[in-house]
């Protein structure tokens, strides 16, 4: 699923695209993807309103519209926007389009249909609402990690009241805003603690290191456009930081700090990936984590006597029955059968070449008779 950088970079790229357009219409053929209206009710709601200004918040994308309404934009796992000409080729994954005044249309494309769209009522103090008064999806958000009112000091606030994994933590969006697989691994790799570690174990200088690689990580990724990993693309193009990642994804690689394996565990529904070397886990969370741990060295094991299976077949895997039919064998088909002859000559032209040397070697060998003097 896009993360913050990724969120962030899609956000550029429409602020640049679509600020001060008009949408003029709206066209959805999958329901769902609409969740606070039914299609007809959203392309009403929505025509006619200008594109003020276009954000982010969490890991939802938020286009301010004039009349004070907003629209929200949540990609998930393969949601996808694009802006293009109406000419622009018919799409059978793209559930939901835009028509702006000028004639462009952006388009919502999203493989799976897990992606979802909003539009509520934005309040003077800028807190979105349902048009029944209901609270935004927004609401229980935690900070955003890149504000600058989000300190060090606040960050310890927040984590000194919390006694759950740390893994856990970056990716609950009620601690901070944002922060998913990705990050989460690759923060804590560079903070050297272990992702099974909990809270209330942290020192005062991990506390330190952990909000520094947090923030770190996450400018670096926004420089880069994101990670472009599955189905994530920007309006403007991909993004590189996948080629700057460390640990996700990297399962069986040497680590780039110690040279060890990365090793990855499933927590919560979660593949996490770290260095069981560089990011040791305390010895207090050691008999909590041990059955997690435990299935991550089960599954490397399997994967390991799979891959020695697979070795080992493929080394034993001698010629197919059609590889060593003579020329005349029966059962083979017109095409075994050219191959078959094909090779009878290839041999017999082998042995003939092979006689010729012997031949010429015997010819000048010990004892030969000299060469006869030409004329």
């Amino acid at each position: 699923m896009p993360e913050l950088p990724e969120v962030e970079t899609v956000a550029r790229d429409l602020r640049a695209l679509v600020v001060g357009a008009t949408i003029v219409g709206a066209a959805c053929d999958w329901p769902r993807t609409i969740q606070t209206h039914a299609p007809d009710a959203f392309a009403a709601a929505i025509a006619g309103r200008v594109i003020e200004a276009v954000g982010r918040r969490g890991k939802r994308i938020v286009v301010e519209l004039s009349g004070d309404r907003a629209l929200t934009v949540h990609l998930k796992m393969t949601g996808q926007l694009f802006v293009v000409p109406p000419e622009a080729p018919a799409d059978a994954h793209v559930h939901l389009v835009l028509a702006l005044d000028d004639g462009r249309e952006v388009r919502f494309r999203d493989i799976r249909k897990f992606g979802r769209v909003g539009l509520y009522a934005r309040s003077e103090v800028g807190d979105l609402e349902t048009e029944d008064g209901g609270a935004s999806p927004l609401a229980e958000l935690g900070p955003e990690p890149l504000d600058p009112a989000f300190t060090l000091k606040a960050f310890r606030t927040r984590i000194r009241g919390r006694r759950g994994r740390l893994k856990s933590l970056l990716t609950d969006q009620a601690f901070v805003a944002g922060v998913g697989n990705i990050y989460a691994d690759e923060a804590l790799w560079r903070a050297r603690l272990h992702p099974l570690r909990t809270a209330p174990t942290l020192r005062p200088d991990d506390e330190r290191r952990l909000y520094g690689t947090v923030r770190g990580i996450l400018e670096e990724a926004i420089e880069r456009r994101g990670s472009s990993i599955d189905d994530y693309t920007a309006p403007e193009g991909d993004g590189s930081m996948q080629e700057r990642l460390d640990v996700y994804q990297r399962e069986g690689e040497p680590c780039p700090r110690c040279g060890r394996p990365i090793r990855r565990i499933l927590l919560g529904m979660r593949a996490t990936h770290f260095c069981s070397f560089c990011q040791r886990l305390p010895a207090v969370d050691r008999p909590g984590a041990a059955r997690t741990l435990a299935a991550g060295r089960t599954r490397e094991r399997a994967l390991a006597q799979r891959a020695t299976r697979t070795a080992a077949a493929s080394s034993r895997r001698g010629p197919r029955w059609t590889e060593m039919a003579a020329e005349g064998s029966l059962g083979l088909t017109p095409a075994e059968a050219a191959r078959a002859a094909e090779r009878a000559r290839a041999e017999r032209t082998r042995k003939a070449a092979a006689s010729r040397r012997a031949a010429a070697r015997g010819s000048t060998g010990p004892g030969a008779p000299p060469d006869t003097p030409r004329g």
